[in-house]
């Protein structure tokens, strides 16, 4: 069975219910239930989008955290030295310092990235899931 590491957009997208997330991806993520992962990249990430009004959250911060990760169990993928190393080896056409941290968690703990980002899946060297 794949594993999968949701990149942050999926993982929002999911909780949201948002038609924005591809029925194929959700469906696959479905049938992964204990096999998908997520980065505290994703988490820094999501906080970030809240602090700029891009994404709005309900009630407090931790709290919010605490029902997400309830309503949808994730394992935690965490960023280690051998994560941090990696990211100077690949080769993303941009500078978005969260995917280049999420690709390489993903290349280090052998999982799948999901995601929709085009950037991200256009990697071949990266796998991925998308639509």
């Amino acid at each position: 069975m794949r594993r999968y590491l949701l990149d942050t957009h999926v993982w929002l997208w999911y909780l949201a219910g948002t038609k924005d997330l591809p029925k194929t991806l959700r469906e696959a993520l479905d049938d992964a239930a204990g096999m998908c992962w997520l980065s505290p990249i994703s988490i820094w990430e999501a906080n970030a989008l809240v602090a700029r009004g891009r994404v709005r959250s309900v009630g407090v911060e931790k709290d919010w955290l605490r029902a997400a990760l309830k309503n949808l169990p994730l394992r935690e993928a965490p960023v280690n030295f051998e994560v941090a190393r990696a990211v100077a080896d690949l080769d993303l056409p941009h500078n978005d310092p969260a995917d280049h941290f999420l690709a390489a968690t993903a290349l280090v703990y052998d999982l799948t990235l999901a995601t929709v980002d085009h950037k991200l899946v256009e990697a071949e060297w990266l796998p991925t899931l998308s639509a």
